[in-house]
């Protein structure tokens, strides 16, 4: 996958479920939203960041790291 940025779709990082674990981690309250499967089509990362006070830089490492460890 390619690199995971503030501008990547949240449902991108979703559909990999070892990423999904690390939004899990950091509390991102869109994963039990009612909405979620309708608003993660068109939330950027960065976007939820902001608004849920989430380290975005933090975040970001983290998700990437895993895409790194598969490489």
């Amino acid at each position: 996958m390619k690199k995971i940025t503030k501008d990547t779709i949240l449902a991108d990082i979703l559909a990999d479920a070892k990423t999904a674990k690390i939004l899990a981690k950091y509390n991102l309250p869109c994963l039990s939203c009612p909405f979620a499967k309708y608003e993660a089509e068109q939330l950027k990362i960065g976007d939820v960041s902001e608004r849920y006070g989430i380290d975005a830089e933090k975040l970001l490492k983290e998700i990437n790291g895993v895409y790194k460890k598969k490489n």
